[in-house]
């Protein structure tokens, strides 16, 4: 037997059947000890063959015992548990063995003490004392032996039992142990949490459904809310694809209608970052499309809204506008013309304003802060531009494809100049085709420069861009 305990040892690759084989092979040195004393109880001097005959009877009870239970516990130790990799078996968790072997060891017990009516009742009696005494904690073992049957979850799953919630670090007889979002270790009693109902939030699915609740002014079309919130779950942190998040107009509130959103992700515990992606998200979509979040109303009030416009703004867009290089060629009316179309926007850390390859038909200037552009699919940083600087110009003039993706790297504020106030001076006014022309060729340089992929002669390529510039805006 310790035989077979030193080669099953030296065979498998589980450390957790290690540990079990190397009690049997304890069990197993102790027989033999037993065994050796006994075979050596008749050369002790001063014992009668009464007091002999006691020890061997006891000795060989005691044989027996050690010997059921390290094979007991080799054969489940074997059978129950996968040997070639780390952990104990699902079906048969390591609590469940235990039972398993302390099950077998009993019925041996009854076995081997059956002829003594006095050591089995000493043994009920004693068994019913201790019971008594150890009713919570048997409580407990018997409701760890349910979980780990039963299998409501598993280590390393986020769970709630009552009012906490974390991931399951470990079951073990007495308790099960989970580890709360603050990183507070919680001990919970088996036979509480068989008392308790159980949320699983790894099972049956990996995924995770969220839900974010948001208000919005009662006068905008539930679509246009719908169509602001799905753009944001398109690009928020953590959401998944698939399955799809969802929009939902879930009640008309004394305030405002609320709006739910219902999305998904891989790692409940990203729940609280993703939430935070969504809320900001909806935050600065709403600002830049004009949508309020009312304020919650609690008593009667009045106040006066400033207006949203202004002289004096759309004097700073002019301004703004007249410093951009490519547009600084044009008289001062259609600086004035362009702001009054204009329009700025405020973008948070990490939000696309542009996309590589999306159409378009505006350019920005950046007022505050800074962006990042990047090109292809990973993403290579190309450039960033701070207050005072410009892109997307390109669209404007030829109305191509945008030809970056450019991000926001912190808040930032963008004026957005639209491609048909420009249209309409353009086509009384062909002859800034041609200074147009120069000065984005000119900034198409820089960029090329930039990306270190620069021809060595782009003359051609300017009279090219005038002739993109005619047929965009319907020139002959």
């Amino acid at each position: 037997m310790a035989g077979v305990a030193v080669g099953a040892m030296a065979v498998v690759r589980n450390r957790f059947m290690r540990r079990r084989l190397l009690f049997s092979l304890v069990l197993a040195v102790s027989y033999l000890v037993v065994h050796l004393l006994r075979l050596g109880l008749g050369a002790v001097p001063g014992l009668s063959d009464v007091q002999i005959q006691d020890l061997q009877t006891f000795g060989a009870s005691l044989e027996h015992l050690l010997g059921s239970l390290a094979v007991i516990n080799l054969l489940v130790t074997l059978v129950f548990n996968p040997w070639l990799r780390e952990g104990s078996s699902d079906r048969a968790p390591s609590i469940v063995q235990d039972a398993i072997v302390f099950a077998l060891f009993g019925s041996v017990i009854l076995y081997v003490f059956r002829g003594n009516t006095q050591a089995l009742a000493g043994s009920a009696i004693a068994a019913a004392a201790v019971g008594f005494a150890l009713q919570d904690t048997l409580g407990n073992l018997f409701a760890g032996i349910g979980i780990q049957i039963d299998r409501p979850f598993r280590v390393g799953q986020w769970i709630a039992v009552g009012s906490h919630e974390g991931i399951v670090t470990a079951v073990t007889w007495r308790a099960t142990k989970i580890r709360t979002k603050l990183g507070n270790l919680v001990i919970l009693p088996n036979n509480v949490i068989a008392k308790e109902a159980i949320t699983n939030y790894s099972e049956p699915l990996v995924p995770t459904r969220l839900i974010v609740d948001v208000g919005a002014a009662s006068e905008v079309p539930p679509n246009d809310v719908r169509d602001a919130m799905i753009a944001v779950l398109t690009q928020a942190k953590h959401v998944l694809e698939t399955p799809p998040p969802e929009v939902l107009l879930f009640d008309f509130g004394p305030s405002a209608n609320v709006y739910r959103t219902r999305f998904w992700i891989a790692d409940f515990n990203l729940d609280e970052e993703a939430k935070d992606s969504v809320r900001r998200g909806i935050y600065y979509e709403f600002k830049r499309r004009g949508i309020e979040i009312p304020w919650p109303i609690q008593v009667r009030y009045s106040r006066e809204e400033p207006p949203r416009d202004s002289p004096e703004r759309r004097a700073a867009f002019a301004r703004a506008i007249a410093m951009v290089p490519v547009l600084a060629p044009l008289a001062d009316e259609v600086h004035q013309a362009l702001a009054s179309a204009a329009d700025d926007h405020l973008y948070g850390d990490g939000e696309v304003i542009v996309r590589e390859g999306a159409a378009g038909t505006s350019m920005f200037v950046v007022q505050s802060g800074h962006v990042v552009v990047t090109v292809g699919p990973e993403r290579n940083e190309v450039a960033r531009i701070g207050a005072g600087g410009y892109f997307g110009e390109m669209s404007l003039l030829t109305g191509a494809p945008r030809s970056a993706t450019v991000t926001a790297k912190g808040d930032c504020s963008v004026l957005e100049i639209d491609a048909d106030a420009f249209r309409t001076y353009v086509r009384h006014h062909p002859e800034v085709v041609e200074p147009l022309a120069a000065a984005a060729d000119a900034r198409r340089r820089e960029l090329d420069r930039t990306r270190a992929s620069v021809q060595a002669e782009r003359g051609p390529e300017a009279v090219s861009l005038a002739h993109r510039i005619r047929e965009f805006f319907g020139l002959k």
